[in-house]
Formats: structure tokens, sequence, C-alpha cells
């Protein structure tokens, strides 16, 4: 057993969609979130500026007493993951491979969609993960650049003329392409899939990267015996870059209700 914090990051809010999943599945664990709220969204950056940010989200984590790191962020699990999982000494779990292994075990007709940010879809990281499990299935991707930001200011509703027009133009190509499975490539989108799901249609499946992330969390902690054994729920504690209070305001649309313990401000400096 291992009461020791589970580590969670994000650009913003995204990631507490896997922090929700995590609650169901593992309640009786603590949480460190930090949400790299001053510098969201990451999508539209520059590589190099992917990377100094990833190693400044890693870095401050590993200055709490963490058992695993969770990383619900889409751009820096393409980007940035592969070159830096291997440097730390405790399991990290990005949202690429989970999802891509539920959409192939999903798709009937081998036809895959990907939504995600422009870095994201740049990388081409599931691609070669999808082709790698399942070389059979194709992989049609679009970038979905306004997506993070209207999430972020809670433009987020089915009938909101704004999402609905944006989501409309983003993937109607890929309704074109007769998909029957849409990976939601970045943590901010699972809060629009009721928008989403409208306008692919009830034959599309749904896969939540940052909740397939938090149940392969939930499975190798199982199989490593490092479980917390207190007897009541964990705690959550948030860290923002930005204003505590706009993220306290918007925090519960991603948690569905769960509770935070604390929230502060930091520097990643």
């Amino acid at each position: 057993m291992d009461n020791r914090a589970i580590g969670v990051f994000d650009s913003g809010l995204g990631g507490l969609t896997a922090v929700r999943r995590l609650r169901e599945v593992l309640p009786r664990e603590d949480i460190v979130y930090l949400g790299d709220t001053g510098r969201v969204p990451y999508g539209g950056r520059s590589r190099e500026t992917i990377m100094q940010y990833a190693r400044e989200d890693f870095a401050f984590l590993m200055g709490f007493d963490i058992k695993a790191i969770v990383v619900a962020c889409g751009t820096v699990s393409t980007v940035a993951l592969p070159e830096m999982a291997g440097d730390y000494a405790l399991p990290v779990v990005g949202v690429v491979e989970p999802a891509a292994k539920k959409a192939a075990g999903l798709t009937k007709n081998g036809r895959i969609g990907l939504i995600a940010t422009r870095a994201s879809v740049a990388s081409g990281a599931y691609e070669r993960e999808i082709a790698r499990i399942a070389p059979d299935k194709e992989v049609f991707s679009q970038a979905c650049p306004l997506f993070v930001p209207l999430v972020e200011n809670g433009r987020v509703a089915p009938g909101d003329v704004v999402i609905e027009t944006v989501a409309r133009e983003y993937l109607e190509p890929l309704r074109e392409k007769n998909i029957d499975t849409l990976i939601l490539g970045c943590t901010h989108y699972p809060i629009i899939r009721d928008v989403i799901a409208g306008i692919m249609g009830p034959g599309v499946a749904l896969v939540d990267t940052g909740g397939e992330a938090a149940a392969t969390v939930a499975s190798m902690l199982r199989a490593g015996d490092a479980l917390a054994d207190r007897a009541g729920e964990g705690i959550c504690r948030c860290c923002v870059t930005d204003s505590v209070e706009s993220f306290n305001e918007n925090a519960g649309r991603f948690l569905g209700g769960g509770v935070i313990s604390e929230t502060r401000r930091v520097s990643l400096n």
C-alpha cells in the first residue's frame, strides 16, 4: 500500500476531467493537480516552448511526495512525453496510448477520427500508436484550436451559437469520412461532449482521453500494490498559475460537483 498522492497536470482546467475519473475509480487517493492557467493553451506553441513548459510542470509536481503522474494534457502527451517519460523513476501515464487502445477496440469499420490541438495533430502521435497496435485501422485527424479557449470561457452548452458553429465547422469533414469512433484528444473536450455528440450522431463512439488515462494509472497502481489504504476519501489539492477565483468558479463544470480541498496560486519558475 502507498498513501502518497497522485500528481496530475494540464495547461488549464481540462485535466480536471481526468481528476474526476480518478476520484470515481480511486476515491481513497490524494491528488495534487497543477493547472498552468497562466499559459493556457499549449496547443499553439512551438515544440521548444512545449518542452520547456512540460519540464517545469514535471519539476513542480516532483516537489511533492507523489507516487505517479498523469499527464492530462494532450499536447504534452504527444509532443514532449515520448522524450521525457524515461527521465522519472515513477509511473508516468499520458493520454495517447490508453485512448488509442480504446479507440482501436471500439471501432467496427476501422475508421477512427481524432480531434486535438494543432500541436497534437502535427505530432502524428495517435496515428503512430494506432498503426502500432492496429495497423489495419485508418485515422483521420482534425485540429480544433478554438475549442480550448471556448471551454475555458464557459461557451460549452448545446444551443450556444458560438460553440455550435465552431464545432460544426471542425467536425463536418470527419462526418464525411464515415468514422465510427472519435478520440477527444484534449482533456477539455469532454466538457462539450454533448455538442460533439449532437453533430456526430449516435453512431459515433466518443473516447475520453483523460478518462482512459485515469483508468490506466488505476490499473498500474493496483498491479503494483500501490493503492492508498486510508479509510476515508482522499483530498484534491489544486495549484494554478493564474487567478484562483477564476479557477474555482469554473472547476465545477469539469469535476461534475467534485470537491476541491484547497486551491492556491503558484509560480513554476
